[in-house]
């Protein structure tokens, strides 16, 4: 019985693990198309330094 618990928990871990990178990995998407979307409006309008980002 332990050792079915034991692959079940792991079962159970890796599938959050799982889930949460996928998460993960549309958020840093998302991100990147606004860094992308900011970049080149920023780019296109002329206006300041071409950045839009304080760093």
């Amino acid at each position: 019985m332990v050792p079915l618990l034991l692959v079940l928990l792991i079962v159970l871990v890796l599938f959050g693990a799982g889930f949460a990178l996928n998460l993960l990995w549309w958020i840093a998407a998302i991100v990147l198309v606004v860094w992308l979307l900011g970049f080149l409006l920023r780019q296109g309008s002329g206006a300041g330094r071409g950045r839009w980002y304080r760093w």
